[in-house]
């Protein structure tokens, strides 16, 4: 039986203060979401007057401790409408993104000899990455193609990304030819070697890609302000309205609802709505990171 050496004075010091500098660092970069959670729950004035820390919960003699926030924003039927047309966008954008840029970047990722023009259409893709049509054509295309107040009109504009179709030409070029050889000797056609061959050994690209979009769809806020109706706001929108709505409100002669916005300052009610929308992508990182793992396992390949 093989001995275990003992680790040296020199290493367990080494370990003990990477350990602690790693510890402070996430402890960092925790303190500005408690101290976004804080606000929060907090009452208006202390928020607005900057004597919020990060746990409300320990001084809440000192700033208070209310759900008004919360119950503002989580008892209208008009959020859970929102939030359902957020959740609606990101499916519809994860599926249309994501196989619009396989699509295109598997043959982009062959030689010059085995694609005509293949470096024309990177050109195309790339001018892409610094120059965009600009918000007015944009807006005459949505509306030419009758779009205006339907899901599509957000999910289509940003059906394929440059940066992305890099990342997933980059990753293709790394998958051995030997695979697509032996494929295509057996008789697969291009799309089924993509789909069977190229996309499980590029999961961790596919992944990286699904959570960059997924992202970019549930943050996006204004063009579902520039496209859709009140009622079909996604939940960006629909926050960013209410925010702005706060000073109408302030100005209503109703009690009731003077009582209730009384200790909504904006700063309260904007870390509400941020913490709110950021609960979604937190809970998805851990799986998308166990995601990342599986996926680099699978494309451990040997030629």
């Amino acid at each position: 039986m093989a001995r275990k050496m003992k680790a040296s004075p020199a290493r367990i010091a080494f370990v003990i203060l990477n350990d602690t500098i790693l510890v402070l660092f996430a402890l960092l970069c925790l303190a500005p979401f408690l101290n976004l959670l804080a606000l929060s729950f907090s009452d208006g004035l202390p928020a607005s007057s900057g004597q919020v820390t990060l746990l409300p919960l320990l001084n809440s003699g000192k700033v208070g401790f209310n759900f008004s926030a919360y119950q503002y924003l989580l008892t209208k039927n008009e959020f859970f409408r929102a939030f359902g047309i957020s959740v609606l966008r990101v499916v519809l954008g994860i599926i249309i993104c994501v196989s619009v840029e396989l699509l295109a970047a598997y043959p982009l990722a062959k030689s010059g000899y085995k694609i005509k023009g293949r470096k024309y259409y990177v050109v195309f893709y790339t001018v892409t990455m610094f120059f965009s049509g600009g918000l007015i054509p944009t807006y005459l295309v949505i509306n030419g193609l009758n779009l205006d107040d339907k899901i599509l009109c957000l999910v289509l504009p940003l059906a394929t990304n440059a940066w992305n179709m890099v990342l997933f030409i980059n990753f293709f070029k790394q998958v051995p030819k030997d695979l697509e050889e032996y494929a295509y000797l057996e008789g697969a056609g291009p799309l089924t070697v993509l789909l069977k061959i190229i996309v499980p050994i590029s999961l961790p690209a596919v992944a990286t890609v699904t959570l960059f979009t997924a992202v970019a769809h549930w943050n996006n806020w204004f063009d579902g302000y520039i496209y859709m109706k009140t009622k079909n706001y996604p939940l960006q929108t629909y926050i960013y309205d209410i925010i702005n709505q706060l000073t109408t409100l302030s100005k209503s002669p109703d009690p009731n609802t003077q009582a209730l916005i009384k200790n909504l300052p904006g700063k309260t009610i904007r870390s509400a709505q941020i913490f709110i929308a950021m609960v979604p992508i937190m809970l998805v990182y851990p799986f998308a990171q166990k995601f990342f793992i599986k996926g680099l396992t699978m494309g451990a390949v040997k030629e």
